[in-house]
């Protein structure tokens, strides 16, 4: 009855912790150094803002990215991207809140009216949402995204930007796409060799000329040509079953 209590226990410890989607044997590791948001490539540029500012841009940023992810990131359920966002807008919406309200005083501080300071918010918003599209680095950007999302849900209230400072460049570094790690499956050119079928290298008689494209090199060392193996004995032929 003890191993068995024992082993309901662990079973249970298992089911707490939901499998998130694994689309490689081994992915890459996205990982980088902690950002303040200024630096180049992270946040859509503020010229001029302040410390407070900047952190304000670069949460607003984080959000927006999560944001992105619940929309394109549905295909794989169990990154729980949907329900993280949401919960993260509900669990820091005081920290939101007063980092839109940065933002917003921001711009209209570094304009000329308040309606151009809106102007450029809606700007920022747009340029930032269209920064994280991603199609060739969907798997990399949705795993990453998901690993932030539940950090920052989990995060302290108050502390999404800390989250942010510490992880924006891993999440800008998951746009990059990259397939599997563990096992290569790239086949390069070198591995599939063909024939150059440009029309300098062949006259009208589809002869080779030498004299324009050099020795005739196919087929490859080690490989037959098919007139070679029309020309083989039929006793030598292997049979096929």
């Amino acid at each position: 009855m003890r191993g068995i209590g024992t082993m309901g226990v662990a079973m249970a410890g298992m089911a707490a912790s939901p499998a998130s989607a694994q689309f490689f044997l081994q992915s890459f590791d996205y990982a980088g150094l902690p950002v303040q948001g200024a630096e180049p490539g992270m946040v859509q540029p503020l010229p001029g803002a302040t410390p407070e500012e900047v952190r304000a841009g670069l949460t607003w940023t984080m959000r927006s990215a999560l944001n992105v992810a619940a929309l394109q990131c549905q295909f794989e359920p169990t990154l729980l991207t949907v329900g993280n966002y949401n919960a993260v807008l509900l669990d820091h919406k005081d920290e939101l809140k007063t980092t839109w309200d940065t933002l917003n005083k921001y711009f209209e501080r570094t304009t000329k009216t308040k309606r151009d300071g809106q102007n450029a918010l809606d700007q920022f918003g747009t340029r930032t949402y269209s920064s994280f599209a991603t199609v060739a680095s969907q798997y990399g950007f949705c795993r990453t995204a998901h690993s932030i999302g539940r950090d920052a849900l989990f995060a302290p209230r108050g502390e999404l930007g800390n989250v942010a400072q510490s992880r924006m460049r891993e999440l800008r570094n998951s746009l990059k796409p990259y397939g599997e790690q563990r096992f290569p499956r790239y086949i390069g050119y070198g591995y599939m060799p063909v024939p150059r079928l440009d029309v300098t290298c062949w006259n009208k008689k589809a002869e080779w000329q030498v004299k324009k494209c050099g020795v005739y090199s196919w087929p490859p060392a080690g490989v037959p040509s098919a007139s070679a193996v029309a020309a083989q004995p039929a006793s030598s032929a292997v049979a096929v079953q």
